[in-house]
């Protein structure tokens, strides 16, 4: 097992303060100095004292013993029970691909806390899979893929291949802690545990051959019913339904088992969990119909504003995967990536790399609009323009930027959603959330003479018609939606119509029974860059061969020319992360370098999302500049191929690839 230097350090830093603590130090010295006293009055006196007699008398006296007792890193509890201790592992991954070398780390259980024991034995009836054809030999066919997410804590199952009954045999152990130290952190009794209403989200995905993700269903598993089973446990079948237009199409069934850990003392009365159910039920529904009433009443006097506002985009409600109408205010929520991502920049590039694709409808008629829940969305890495601009308004807000969803359209009239965040002057820019981009906004006064200029858009909008976030919802008011002349001060009543925040709170706040799961954490990407990078990198060269073969070219490769390639890929994606290049000179005097005289050089840089050898290389082949530089004719040709894998949370990848050649120019 090999780990980097700087977990080494960390380790051995936290060895040396825990044995400090112990005063192990001097123990050992006084052990030490007494073999040695012993050594010297013994019938063998004169001779050295070796390591095996030092270890023999530390053995003796207990002291390995409690250093390995004190040490352990193993699952056992620790004896201070006042002591706060760390949650369960939030996230296990055990992808079959490539990955750091860094081992799956065990779970910390602490027993003076309940958990949550679901356990998945199987799953049936998932007829669509019933004639799956059977995958050619050295081929994997499509998997299932089973995640779940429970107040901040996620987890993924294996792998397995899809069938009509598959075998998802997985056990996840989910804290049922209460936030806080002191009495909110102690063993949680029947009661207390009655009172936490978050739901187990499941999501189940489908990975085909070629890699792409479909999301089958999204389920809210409600498991409260455990606390009155007499046996401490119960077994059950979780119908799952499909999402979209299908959320009222069964997929499939799994059988589930629930468990408490430890056993609880007292055993609810079904009805008194029934009764609380029903009564978050009821507090839930009468929030939502006050708050439709509202909307109503709101929406009225929107419209009594200005005839036209009823064509503009105001979008109070959207509908999740499973269909269900929620305020639009309740897919945003501050989120903090920890040490994952450093930058707002850096989240906008890391959003921009998640797979862009508009729900799918069965049939004709106009695109289904679909806002997925952010844990969905993250399983499935694939999703809408509204899907990756909710995420990154969430992200933004995270690092502490004024930011806002905006629903609009663009250039071209369709509809569309980015992200708006004001500086302390008022000053707007947007953040195009499926490319990175980022726009300054400067409004254009229609009223001035045609003599003044007025700044021209680069931007891709061309109307709005509100804006949000997990606290306020305005929408424009002003006698014109173009984005070109709308001012964004909101403070402006003339010029936008908020809602009350009150309202808002009342069906967004952090206080409310929650309409959906809690927001999940982002979790780090388990790949090795450095090994993507020379496996792809491997590929495209056997590809390049074979292709050159069909062709009767024979092929040599230049290591280092290949390899002076890598400073420009680095450029490259520092570019699309911060928006500035580096070091082009030097990549420049690199490669006047390596290129003779009366040489000719060519090369051809290219970004994919995926980490597929052979959908690159089809992807290249089809711009007429790399086909030249694949199929190069002439003397001393010499080719080389470089890849730079660059990692982002949840599996996200930029992959770089550079093609180039060098031969003599023949006049």
């Amino acid at each position: 097992m090999a780990l980097p230097p700087e977990k080494i350090s960390e380790l051995r830093q936290i060895i040396h303060n825990k044995l400090t603590q112990m005063d192990v130090h001097s123990r050992i010295r006084d052990a030490v100095s007494e073999t040695m006293e012993e050594s010297r009055v013994s019938e063998r006196g004169g001779g050295a004292v070796g390591e095996e007699q030092v270890l023999e008398s530390l053995r003796q006296r207990g002291i390995i013993d409690e250093i390995l007792s004190e040490m352990s890193f193993e699952e056992e509890p620790s004896r201070d029970v006042s002591r706060p201790t760390k949650p369960a592992t939030h996230f296990v991954d055990k992808e079959d691909r490539i990955k750091t070398s860094t081992p799956a780390k065990k779970a910390a259980i602490d027993p003076t806390r309940r958990h949550l024991y679901l356990q998945v034995k199987g799953g049936k009836a998932f007829l669509e899979h019933l004639q799956e054809p059977e995958p050619l030999p050295g081929q994997v066919g499509p998997t299932f893929t089973l995640h779940v997410l429970f107040r901040g804590q996620r987890f993924r199952s294996k792998p397995v291949p899809c069938a009509c009954d598959p075998d998802i045999q997985e056990g996840f152990l989910l804290e049922l802690h209460n936030k806080g130290s002191g009495e909110a952190a102690q063993m949680a009794d029947s009661t207390s545990l009655l009172s936490i209403c978050d739901p187990v989200h499941m999501v189940l995905i489908k990975t085909d051959v070629a890699g792409d993700t479909a999301l089958l269903t999204s389920h809210y598993l409600e498991w409260r019913h455990v606390l009155g089973a007499q046996d401490g446990y119960i077994n059950t079948a979780v119908e799952l339904m499909g999402v979209g237009t299908e959320s009222k199409v069964p997929v499939g069934v799994l059988d589930v088992r629930l468990e408490i850990l430890p056993h609880p003392v007292q055993t609810l009365a079904p009805d008194v969990i029934t009764t609380q159910l029903n009564l978050e039920q009821s507090r839930r529904a009468e929030r939502e119909r006050l708050f439709l009433v509202y909307a109503k009443q709101w929406w009225r006097e929107f419209l009594q504003i200005r005839g036209t506002n009823s064509s503009r985009l105001v979008k109070i409600f959207a509908q999740d995967e499973n269909a269900t109408n929620r305020p639009v205010c309740s897919f945003v929520r501050p989120l903090q990536a920890g040490r994952l991502l450093d930058t707002p920049r850096q989240a906008a590039r890391f959003i921009s790399l998640l797979t862009y694709e508009k729900a799918s409808t069965v049939g004709g008629g106009p695109r289904a609009e679909q806002w997925c829940t952010m844990h969905a969305f993250l399983c499935r890495n694939k999703g809408d323009c509204e899907d990756h601009s909710v995420l990154l308004c969430s992200l933004l807000l995270g690092f502490g930027l004024d930011a806002y969803v905006c629903v609009g359209t663009k250039t071209n009239n369709t509809a569309h959603t980015w992200v708006l965040t004001l500086g302390m002057d008022g000053e707007a820019t947007f953040w195009e959330s499926l490319t990175g981009h980022r726009y300054s906004h400067q409004p254009i006064n229609p009223d001035d003479p045609p003599t003044v200029e007025q700044p021209r858009p680069q931007y891709p909008y061309r109307s709005v018609g509100c804006v949000f976030n997990h606290q306020v919802f305005y929408a424009n008011s002003q006698p014109t939606d173009t984005v070109e002349v709308c001012h964004f001060n909101f403070t402006d009543e003339s010029r936008w119509k908020a809602m009350s925040e009150e309202a808002i709170k009342s069906v967004c706040g952090e206080g409310t029974l929650p309409l959906g799961p809690v927001f999940p954490p982002l979790c780090a990407s388990l790949f090795d860059p450095g090994l993507l990078s020379a496996d792809l990198e491997l590929e495209l060269r056997v590809l390049v061969t074979e292709h050159r073969k069909d062709l009767g070219l024979t092929t040599v490769w230049d290591n280092e020319l290949s390899y002076l390639l890598t400073p420009a890929l680095a450029a490259y994606e520092q570019e699309r992360t911060t928006g500035q290049i580096s070091g082009n000179e030097e990549f420049q005097q690199a490669i006047r370098r390596a290129v003779p005289d009366g040489h000719t050089f060519k090369g051809f840089p290219i970004q994919f999302l995926h980490r597929n050898a052979r959908r690159a290389f089809a992807g290249c082949l089809r711009s007429p500049v790399c086909e030249e530089i694949v199929s190069c004719r002439g003397d001393h040709v010499r080719l080389a191929v470089r890849v730079r894998v660059f990692t982002y949370p949840e599996q996200a990848c930029a992959v770089w690839i550079m093609f180039a050649c060098k031969y003599r120019s023949i006049l």
